[in-house]
């Protein structure tokens, strides 16, 4: 099993980034996707979740009306498009996957990928 997330990076107050998470050695299809950041010094906070059939989303208050997560079941990809991003988006980034019904609790998501980071300067 694996979870890779790509697209993190450098970015300018105001800007955007695409996050992409690329699954294998799982039936992705029927595994929610959940993203999550975590900035030094602070909790991991839930951004995004999309639910595995129906493509139903959820999002965390701080990024609701700026991030979008859509799906590609076909390729095993989920994609956090982010935008008018802020200094207080900083953090890594991390993609992860449950069979069950978003919203889910961090602690009960099976799989977790690395992280990538996204760094928003002022």
């Amino acid at each position: 099993v694996q979870l890779v997330e790509s697209g993190g990076g450098l970015v300018q107050a105001g800007g955007s980034l695409r996050l992409s998470c690329v699954a294998s050695g799982f039936t992705f299809d029927r595994y929610a996707i959940g993203w999550f950041r975590q900035a030094p010094g602070k909790e991991r906070e839930g951004v995004a979740c999309i639910s595995s059939s129906n493509g139903f989303t959820s999002y965390g208050e701080s990024v609701k009306g700026r991030f979008t997560a859509s799906r590609d079941n076909a390729a095993n990809t989920v994609s956090l498009q982010m935008n008018s991003l802020q200094p207080e988006d900083t953090a890594v980034y991390y993609c992860a996957a449950d069979p069950g019904v978003c919203p889910i609790p961090p602690l009960k998501y099976d799989y977790w990928g690395r992280g990538t980071q996204v760094t928003v300067s002022s």
